[in-house]
């Protein structure tokens, strides 16, 4: 019974969690042998002041 679990930034909107879910899931059977109906995904969507690198928060973070 896979779980995929996906941890990322906040701000993409459902359609494109589906179409993810999707995606992901074909892979696990496609790899795994394993029925769509035994996969799991959970996405965790995660504020950009909750996640850092080397230190510093997404939030802060000025896009390039």
């Amino acid at each position: 019974m896979p779980l995929v679990e996906i941890s990322m930034l906040t701000g993409r909107d459902t359609d494109t969690k589906e179409e993810m879910i999707r995606e992901v899931t074909d892979a696990i059977v496609r790899t795994s042998g394993a029925p769509p109906e035994a996969v799991t995904v959970i996405i965790r969507d995660v504020p950009p002041t909750d996640w850092a690198r080397a230190g510093v928060p997404y939030s802060k973070v000025k896009s390039s």
